[in-house]
């Protein structure tokens, strides 16, 4: 909530304040988003012990963000569509699969990312 009484730099402060505490409530609360964190560990580990680029480290990172950003919001949807309409319903279901839809697409395209940066590495050991 915003205070009037806030300077611009309080209020941009208390913003942060928010919004750090939004991401730890979705690490510590949100089963999705605790698996893809730790996807994302095991690439920077990945990216580490392969000496990955600093273009590569960019894409990755950006990949990294992309799912993270996707899987946030599928989840602040899917808690609006039930705090809206607690009981079962076609269209309430129809729209959360759609919200669904995002993080998959994100994790496909990380997926093929991966792929194309960590194969050629993986061929090189053998």
């Amino acid at each position: 909530m915003k205070n009037p009484n806030d300077s611009f730099i309080r209020g941009r402060i208390r913003s942060l304040k928010f919004a750090f505490k939004g991401a730890w409530l979705l690490l510590t609360t949100e089963d999705s988003i605790k698996v893809q964190f730790f996807v994302a560990i095991i690439a920077t580990i990945l990216g580490f012990y392969f000496q990955i680029s600093n273009v590569e480290w960019m894409i990755q990172f950006l990949a990294i963000g992309v799912v993270l950003v996707a899987e946030s919001l599928n989840t602040a949807v899917e808690k609006i569509a039930d705090f809206v309409h607690p009981d079962f319903h076609v269209k309430i279901g129809f729209i959360k699969d759609i919200a669904a839809g995002a993080p998959t697409f994100a994790a496909i395209i990380s997926l093929i990312i991966a792929c194309i940066i960590y194969i050629p590495k993986f061929n090189l050991l053998f």
